[in-house]
């Protein structure tokens, strides 16, 4: 199952890609898979026909992991 995400990069603008798992704490990489700017961009400072990024996970300040449209909305109790 591949997660949607946002990294943020120290020192650039955030990322947004997809991952196959969630990172391990003794990993050192993070592989991120259709690499892009939030908005759907290209990246300016990558080549037209990348589809996979390795980035050292010293770089990234933070991770967002985004909900996939394909889990269910739990919902709590409502009161009428």
């Amino acid at each position: 199952m591949a997660y949607s995400v946002i990294l943020h990069i120290s020192g650039e603008t955030s990322v947004a890609g997809e991952i196959e798992e969630l990172p391990k704490p003794t990993d050192t990489i993070i592989l991120v898979i259709n690499p892009r700017q939030k908005d759907g961009k290209d990246l300016h400072y990558l080549d037209n026909n990348v589809t996979k990024v390795i980035w050292p996970l010293s770089k990234i300040g933070f991770i967002e992991i985004l909900e996939n449209a394909d889990e269910e909305k739990i919902i709590g109790f409502v009161r009428e």
